[in-house]
C-alpha cells in the first residue's frame, strides 16, 4: 500500500484523508517567511536537514517540535503563495508555477516526518497533535485553493499552453495544476466555496479521529488466552511471542495474540481449538463494534455522507465518480465492471474450496457445518492433503535478514544493478528501524531506504511505503523511502522467521520504495509515486513476481539454522500450490472493494445507513456474500477507505494487478529477470512518475494496451 496522508510535496496533489494545509490567523510572520522561521529558531525542522540526503534528524526531533513547525510552516508556505498570486506581472511558467513548486519546504519537512511517526510509532501526545493540526491543514489547503487570485493565474497558464513553448513535462505540469485546482473547488462561487470549506474541515477531523479509534481497537481487541493448551498448534517461537505480546501489555501469565487488520488473522492457519478460533475471528469482526469509545460506525456513517455531499458541490453524481474521473478507470462503472465481471468465477471457486474442507471435516467426524473461522486452519489441512505442503515446512527457509538482504536486495541487483549498505550513522524514529543506502549501478549514491518490519501497538495496521524526501531536480533532492510492515516479532533468543504472504509483503512494499527511488524528474509534483490510485500499485504488485522467480528464490529461500536451501520437492510443491485457495483470496478482496464502492456511489441526500444492515445489503447486491468468505476488511476496521486514502480506490489493487501480470509477461516473453528487462522497465516505467498519461506510458512500454487473460491465469481463474 502507498500511504499518503499528508501534505508530501508542497502543492503536488490535493490531498486525500482530511490532511491538507491551513489558513492561520494573521501575523507578521505571516507576512514574512523570514519572520515565520525566526519564530520557532532552534526547532529542528526550521532549516533544511544537513544530514545525508536531507533525512529528517530524528534524534534531535522531540514531540514538542511538531506543532509549532506546522503552524510555522503553513505561515510561511502562506506568504510564499501571497507573494505569488499578488504578481503585477502576467503569470508565465516561471514565475508561477516554478515558485509554486518550491514553495512550503518547511512544511514538507514537518509533514512527512509527522506522517511518518503517527502512523508506525504514535503516541497520546502526537495523537493529540493529529486531532489538533487537522482542521487548520484542511482550511490552509482552501486557502491555497480557493485563492482566486492564483487560480486565474494558473487558469491562465492553462488556456495558453500549448502557445508557451514548454516541454512536455511542464505542460503536464501546467495541466495538473489546472486539474488540480478545479477539482478542489476553484471554479465554485463564494457560496459554495464556503459550504465546502466546512466539509473538507469536519472530514479532516473525522478521518483523523477514525485512525486513531481503530488503533485503540486494535490494541484493545487482541485476544486474550489465559491458558497455553488454548494454543495448541502454535511453533514454540509462536508461544513465545504471544506471552511477550501479554507482558508488554501488562497481562503477566497469560498469552495475547495481536490483531492483524485484515478479517481473518494469520494465527488461524495453526489454533486448533475450534472455539479459540471462533473467539480470536469475532475479537477481528467486532474490534471496532462495542459501541465503546473506540467504536467507529458512527464515522463512517457521517463521512460516507460528507463525500457524497462534497462530490454534489464538485459536479459529480456521488464521491466515486469524482475521485475515478483522474484515475485510468475514469468511472466507477468501469471500475464496477472489472470486479463483477470476476464474481461467478471467483465465488464458484471458493464454493468448490468449501465443499473441499468440509469433506475433510465430515471425514474427521467433526460433526460441525465450515465457519468463517474455520477457513485458515482447514485451508492448511487440504493444501498439506492436496499438495503435500505444510507452512511449518517452509517457514524456516524465510529468515527475515535472509529475505531482505538475499531475496528484495538481490532481485533489485539482477534487475537494476542496485546495491546496499546499512547506514548506522542515520537516526531514526524508532530502535527497530535499519537504514540502507542504495548505490546505483554505476557506483553513485541513489537513495536511503528505512525498513520498519515489525509490529508494535504504536503502529497502525497493514503495510506501506511513503517518502521523508521526495525527488525533484528542481529542488536538487534525492529520494528517502521507507517501508512498513506488522510481522509478529520473535522472543528473545527466538529466529526472526515470516510466513510466505510476508515474504510477499517485503518484496510488494519495495516494488513500492523501487517507483520512489528511481523517480527522475524536474517537479516534485510529478515525481516518483504521485501518479493515479490504479496506477500506483502496479510497480508493487509487480516486484512481487520476483519473490517466485527460481533464480531469487533459491537465493534467499534457505534454511535458518544449517543454510541448506530448500529442497526442490518442496519448492515443486510451493509451486504447484500456487493458486491454491485463490477463490477465497479473489472473493475476500471483491468483496471489500465492492463494499467500498458501495458506500461510495451513494449520491448527496441519502440519509445516514446502518453500517451493518447497508453492508449486508452491498454484499448481497453484488453477490459476493458467501457466508464462509467474509470481506477482507469489513467496514467498521476497513482502514485504507476512512483513513488511509483509498476511498472509492481499493478497486484499485485489481486494476493494478492487470497491469502487473500483463507486464510480467512481457518479461517472460523476452528472458525473464536480465539487466536489460529492468532497465527498460526503470527508464519507461518506474522513473516517469506522472509525467505523461499513464495509458500511453503502459502502452509505450508493452505495445498495446494490457490484457486480463493473465491475470485471471495467475489467479487459476481460467
Amino acid at each position: 500500500m502507498l500511504r499518503k496522508r499528508l501534505l508530501v510535496t508542497t502543492m503536488n496533489l490535493v490531498l486525500v484523508s482530511g490532511f491538507g494545509i491551513l489558513a492561520s490567523a494573521p501575523d507578521a510572520s505571516a507576512k514574512d517567511p523570514a519572520a515565520a522561521t525566526a519564530a520557532i529558531a532552534g526547532n529542528p525542522f526550521a532549516k533544511a536537514s544537513t544530514l545525508p540526503f536531507q533525512a529528517p534528524p530524528f534524534d534531535k526531533i522531540k514531540d514538542a517540535h511538531y506543532q509549532p513547525a506546522f503552524e510555522a510552516g503553513m505561515r510561511e508556505h502562506l506568504a510564499e503563495i501571497a507573494k505569488i498570486a499578488a504578481q503585477k506581472d502576467a503569470p508565465t511558467f516561471d514565475n508561477t508555477l516554478v515558485p509554486l513548486e518550491r514553495s512550503g519546504q518547511m512544511l514538507t519537512r514537518v509533514a512527512v516526518a509527522f506522517n511518518a511517526v503517527t502512523g508506525a510509532d504514535t503516541n497520546d501526545t502526537l495523537q493529540k497533535v493529529q486531532e489538533a493540526i487537522a482542521p487548520k491543514l484542511a482550511e490552509h489547503q482552501d486557502a491555497i485553493y480557493l485563492d482566486d487570485k492564483l487560480f486565474a493565474r494558473v487558469g491562465k497558464l492553462y488556456d495558453t499552453r500549448d502557445t508557451l513553448g514548454l516541454d512536455a513535462e511542464q505542460k503536464r505540469l501546467v495541466e495538473r495544476y489546472y486539474d488540480n485546482f478545479v477539482r478542489a473547488g476553484a471554479k465554485l462561487g463564494e457560496a459554495d466555496k464556503a459550504k465546502l470549506r466546512e466539509l473538507n474541515k469536519e472530514e479532516s477531523t473525522l478521518t483523523t479521529d477514525f485512525s486513531n479509534k481503530l488503533l485503540a481497537a486494535n490494541n484493545g481487541g487482541a485476544l486474550v488466552v489465559d491458558d497455553k493448551k488454548d494454543l495448541a498448534g502454535f511453533s514454540d517461537a509462536d508461544v513465545a511471542a504471544a506471552a511477550d505480546a501479554a507482558k508488554t501489555a501488562k497481562k503477566d501469565g497469560k498469552y495475547l495474540v495481536a490483531l492483524q487488520n485484515t478479517t481473518q488473522q494469520p494465527a488461524q492457519v495453526s489454533l486448533q481449538d475450534r472455539g479459540v478460533r471462533e473467539r480470536l475471528f469475532k475479537a477481528s469482526t467486532e474490534r471496532a463494534e462495542h459501541g465503546d469509545a473506540n467504536d467507529t460506525r458512527a464515522i463512517i456513517q457521517r463521512l460516507a455522507v460528507l463525500r457524497a455531499d462534497r462530490a454534489k458541490l464538485l459536479g459529480y453524481a456521488d464521491f466515486a465518480s469524482y475521485t475515478l474521473a483522474d484515475q485510468m478507470a475514469k468511472t466507477p462503472a468501469n471500475a464496477i465492471k472489472l470486479m463483477t465481471d470476476m464474481v461467478p468465477t471467483a465465488t464458484a471457486k471458493a464454493k468448490g474450496e468449501a465443499a473441499k474442507m468440509q469433506a475433510l471435516i465430515d471425514k474427521n467426524k467433526g460433526g460441525f457445518k465450515l465457519a468463517p473461522w474455520d477457513w485458515q486452519f482447514y485451508a492448511e489441512q487440504v493444501r498439506k492433503a492436496e499438495y503435500d505442503l505444510d507452512e511449518a515446512q517452509i517457514k524456516p527457509y524465510f529468515e527475515i535478514d535472509r529475505v531482505l538482504n538475499d531475496g528484495v536486495f538481490y532481485a533489485a541487483n539482477q534487475l537494476y544493478g542496485l546495491t546496499f549498505k546499512q547506514r548506522k550513522d542515520i537516526p531514526v524514529y524508532q530502535p527497530d528501524v535499519r537504514v540502507y543506502e542504495v548505490f546505483d549501478a554505476d557506483g553513485k549514491s541513489l537513495a536511503l531506504f528505512y525498513a520498519d518490519y515489525w509490529k508494535r501497538d504504536s503502529k497502525r495496521g497493514g503495510a506501506w511505503m511513503d517518502n521523508l524526501v521526495g525527488q525533484s531536480r528542481l529542488l536538487g533532492t534525492k529520494p528517502v523511502v521507507y517501508n512498513v510492515c506488522n510481522f509478529t516479532k520473535p522472543a528473545a533468543g527466538q529466529p526472526a522467521l515470516i510466513t510466505y504472504d510476508d515474504v510477499t509483503t517485503m518484496f510488494h512494499e519495495f516494488g513500492h520504495a523501487l517507483h520512489g527511488m528511481f523517480a527522475d524528474t524536474q517537479y516534485p509534483t510529478l515525481s516518483g509515486t504521485n501518479v493515479p490510485r490504479d496506477f500506483v500499485e502496479f510497480p508493487s504488485q509487480f516486484n512481487e513476481h520476483w519473490a517466485r522467480d527460481p533464480k531469487v528464490f533459491a537465493n534467499y529461500a534457505k534454511h535458518y539454522q544449517t543454510g541448506a536451501p530448500m529442497p526442490a520437492e518442496l519448492v515443486e510443491k510451493i509451486n504447484k500450490s500456487r493458486t491454491f485457495d485463490q477463490g477465497f483470496a479473489t472473493t475476500e478482496y471483491l468483496a471489500a472493494a465492492l463494499l467500498d464502492m458501495a458506500w461510495h456511489t451513494q449520491p448527496a441526500g441519502t440519509p445516514k445507513q446502518d453500517v451493518d444492515a447497508f453492508e449486508t445489503k452491498a454484499l448481497e447486491q453484488y453477490k459476493v456474500n458467501v457466508y464462509e468468505v467474509p470481506p477482507r476488511y469489513r467496514t467498521s476496521y476497513f482502514a485504507h477507505v476512512w483513513g488511509g486514502g483509498y476511498a472509492a480506490g481499493y478497486y484499485a489493487y485489481l486494476w493494478s494487478e492487470v497491469l502487473d501480470h500483463d507486464a510480467f509477461y512481457w518479461f517472460r516473453e523476452h528472458g525473464g529477470l536480465t539487466r536489460e528487462n529492468g532497465q527498460r522497465f526503470r527508464d519507461m516505467i518506474l522513473s516517469r512518475g506522472s509525467t505523461q498519461d499513464m495509458a500511453a506510458l503502459y502502452r509505450a512500454f508493452r505495445g498495446r494496451d494490457p490484457s486480463v487473460e493473465p491475470l485471471l491465469e495467475q489467479r487459476g481463474l481460467k
